[in-house]
């Protein structure tokens, strides 16, 4: 590959896609690790998208003065926060806006809320994230007509469902759907396919990232609200109502969206936060997942007879996989050692609870039939299963050394689809097969 010339813009390379920049800004960086001059002009032709590829590179990169200046360089300017050119300043405020406003409707248009909400929860912020890397990844136009399609094709059919609140048909669509958006979401994020085959670890980690973040920024935003609401009420002004009415239902979607663009713009910012997080909360995820089976056995609890004790338990199943899909995306560096003991040991476990809930809503069809919530978990946990065995497999070979960490990175990923086809029979299925019940 070429080197890079000296003022020739990205947008000039002919690439098309974000997969073809970031391989582009990669290849450039390897290309030119002995030639300062040339690293220096790659570095401010793109600087966010350089500190991104190098900060990903470095781990395999040689010990090297040049390499280990650039890093300490690099981890140095990553203290200061940049939020991206001006026109990404002026969408984040139009998407606040728009989110807000989308979460408003209710109000404005007289739409029940109970109507509202539960099926168009993860559209106040679908189209703001949507959007955003649609811009950030210059997106060819077969992909922006994707997902701009797909998500309307969504946004209409949940819409037109029977409003029964008794339907449990509606209730599984509005959970999937929620699932559905996160892989169109995902879409625009990696750029094109290419991308997404190539690098979807980074779209989980992303994920991860952004939960992390959004609960940080909704702490201090809750903080703030108190510290407001007290200091007015010492002044006897009540502004309670008008300040969730009005201000509130802006920054609610505004701690995601603004997370989002702290992220991509500062990789480097997050990044010291949720590997620490995943290194210490995987051993205490093991530690209590254990605990938690042997109390279940010793209380002699009953997870085939008791319905909400079975809906925990799955939710619990869901929540300790997302831990393990988001270590692995973080610790996709090592190689082995004491990390990938307790992932492989979590796996194990998340096996049996899996094992527990999949014999439990078995018991529950056999006694009282299929209905459509006993269908839906049940196809989940089969699901969950069959990519738990894969997982331990995968992470069992790392162990004895036969293979390396990335590739249970890719059992995850080569996984995902299985997922999101799931979610789209129940969404525009399940309500047809169960006639809406």
């Amino acid at each position: 590959m070429d080197g890079y010339s000296p003022g020739l813009g990205w947008d000039n390379v002919g690439l098309s896609s974000n997969f073809d920049l970031n391989k582009a800004m990669k290849d450039n960086i390897l290309n030119h690790l002995n030639d300062p001059r040339q690293l220096e002009q790659i570095y401010r032709a793109d600087k966010v998208s350089f500190r991104k590829q190098f900060m990903r590179l470095y781990p395999d990169l040689p010990n090297v003065p040049l390499v280990n200046y650039w890093h300490e360089r690099l981890a140095y300017e990553g203290e200061e926060i940049d939020w991206g050119s001006r026109q990404e300043q002026l969408l984040l405020i139009l998407s606040i806006l728009i989110a807000g406003i989308t979460a408003k409707l209710p109000a404005i248009l007289s739409i029940e809320e109970e109507f509202f909400y539960p099926r168009n929860i993860g559209f106040i912020l679908f189209p703001a994230l949507a959007a955003y890397f649609i811009y950030k990844n210059k997106l060819p136009k077969r992909n922006i007509i994707f997902i701009i399609g797909s998500g309307l094709l969504a946004l209409i059919f949940i819409n037109i469902l029977p409003n029964q609140a008794t339907s449990d048909t509606l209730t599984l669509a509005c959970i999937h759907l929620l699932l559905l958006l996160w892989f169109i979401l995902g879409i625009a994020y990696t750029g094109s396919s290419q991308e997404a085959a190539a690098r979807p670890l980074d779209y989980l980690k992303y994920s991860g990232d952004l939960v992390v973040i959004t609960g940080l920024l909704a702490i201090a935003g809750g903080m703030l609200t108190a510290i407001t609401v007290g200091l007015f009420s010492l002044l006897e002004l009540d502004i309670e109502e008008f300040y969730f009415n009005y201000v509130a239902v802006f920054a609610f979607p505004a701690a995601p969206i603004v997370g989002t663009y702290l992220i991509q713009n500062n990789p480097q910012l997050i990044g010291r936060i949720t590997p620490t997080i995943a290194r210490i909360f995987s051993p205490l995820v093991l530690l209590m997942l254990a605990t938690y089976l042997i109390a279940i056995v010793c209380s002699g609890q009953d997870p085939y007879n008791d319905r909400e004790f079975l809906l925990f338990f799955n939710a619990l199943l869901i929540g300790v996989m997302a831990i393990i899909f988001y270590s692995v995306a973080e610790s996709s560096h090592v190689k082995r050692g004491l990390e990938v003991w307790v992932l492989f040991l979590l796996s194990l476990l998340t096996i049996a609870v899996n094992g527990v809930a999949l014999s439990a809503i078995l018991f529950r069809i056999t006694e009282w039939g299929i209905t459509p919530n006993r269908t839906a978990v049940l196809g989940s946990n089969l699901l969950m299963l069959i990519h738990l065995l894969i997982i331990s497999l995968r992470l069992y070979m790392v162990l004895w050394r036969k293979s390396e960490l990335k590739g249970v990175g890719k059992a995850i990923a080569a996984y995902l689809p299985i997922y999101l086809i799931w979610a789209i029979i129940v969404i525009f299925l399940f309500p047809f097969l169960f006639r809406f019940s």
